[in-house]
């Protein structure tokens, strides 16, 4: 059995690749596996550290904004894309494969395409509730789609009907114990642990909002604040500082630049403050956590409003967009969510029961049936 999986870009896209792919693995150990990607990409260092094969093309995403300096690059990019196809060919005719599994990134549009021209049962995989474009296109060809949120489908005219299978949590997630978690956190059992976290970059708009809430709240011992601020909000300890909070002795305020240990962290917390991308809501929803949600404005299509409103339509979180926030609307919703428990816990269960805890199998499944058909 040989399968050949596209993915690229971010982790969004890489690592469910990689926990369907382990999964398939695990199963059958000597099926081939080889990933295609991009050679200075994220995919570049975590497939190979996954222990599985890998190969590149050369292929870069169009700018959407009209500028001279972006229509030069565009232009770039479509003569790439042209050699992309080329190279996606070639790499199907050497490999052979019996099934070709597109999970998002600049790499799977020729990847899966050629495999569709080449007559190789095909997969693609849409992790957000509003498809991107390349997504859109293949659907209508690719004899599998399989969807993260149901909200998804109707945004897509697909070949055959999509099925949704979520998207893979990890295992160390999946397991985490909130009670040891918080002992090893070090909070107490009556604190209300706020995690708030923009990604490793960080996003300014969250680092502004938690510098005031911390800054509001900082002296009231039944919140417990874990914040990470990311690379680029190495500032937010000294703005804290200058609005008075004594971060050197307040033992309920906690700032990190990154959370390496999501595991406890998440299953400690009791309210969640992020951004919208489909890995961070299918944590949320996996452990049951109640959520505010800021959507980065700052993504293609705005999928990650239209994430973060599968949660709300379904009272399962929080949203609140950067073109509506002002400190007096984050401090209504923030208060409301710390003060009420009975909320707090509705949305949290209502963000469970969304929560599609064996994804990683649903996936494989679909892969080595498609496998099986050729």
């Amino acid at each position: 059995m040989k399968i050949l999986f596209a993915a690229g870009g971010t982790g969004g896209h890489i690592n469910p690749a990689l926990a369907a792919a382990g999964d398939i693995r695990e199963r059958f150990p000597d099926a081939e596996i080889l990933f295609v990607g991009t050679k200075d990409k994220m995919e570049a260092k975590l497939v190979p550290a996954a222990g599985f094969d890998f190969v590149t093309i050369d292929i870069d995403g169009f700018y959407r904004q009209l500028t001279l300096e972006n229509i030069k690059r565009d232009l770039q990019t479509a003569s790439k894309l042209l050699h992309a196809s080329s190279q996606a060919k070639a790499i199907i005719r050497n490999f052979q494969p019996d099934v070709v599994v597109g999970f998002g990134g600049y790499v799977s549009g020729p990847v899966v395409r050629a495999a569709i021209k080449l007559g190789v049962p095909t997969a693609i995989h849409e992790q957000n509730a509003y498809p991107g474009v390349t997504n859109k296109i293949l659907a209508k060809k690719t004899d599998r789609v399989m969807l993260n949120v149901e909200k998804a489908a109707q945004f897509l005219q697909t070949k055959n009907p999509p099925i949704v299978t979520g998207l893979p949590v990890r295992g160390e997630m999946l397991r985490a114990d909130r009670a040891i978690s918080r002992a090893e956190l070090g909070v107490r059992d009556d604190q209300v642990l706020v995690l708030s976290m923009g990604g490793s970059l960080g996003a300014e708009a969250i680092n502004n909002a938690m510098v005031k809430l911390i800054a509001e709240h900082w002296q009231d011992d039944s919140i417990y604040f874990l914040h990470a601020t990311g690379q680029y909000g190495l500032w937010v300890p000294d703005q804290l500082r200058e609005c008075g909070v004594d971060l050197d002795n307040a033992k309920n305020v906690e700032i990190r630049e990154y959370i390496s240990d999501m595991d406890r962290c998440m299953s400690a917390a009791d309210l969640v403050i992020c951004r919208a991308g489909a890995s961070s809501l299918s944590e949320i929803e996996a452990l049951g956590k109640a959520s505010i949600l800021i959507p980065s404005p700052n993504v293609a299509e705005n999928h990650q409003y239209h994430n973060a409103m599968a949660l709300v339509e379904k009272n399962a979180a929080r949203i609140l967009e950067e073109k509506d926030y002002t400190p007096e609307t984050m401090e209504q919703i923030f208060g409301e969510l710390v003060a009420d428990k009975a909320t707090r816990e509705e949305i949290a269960a209502n963000a469970k029961a969304i929560a599609i805890i064996d994804a990683k199998r649903q996936i494989a499944d679909i892969i080595l049936s498609l496998a099986e058909q050729k």
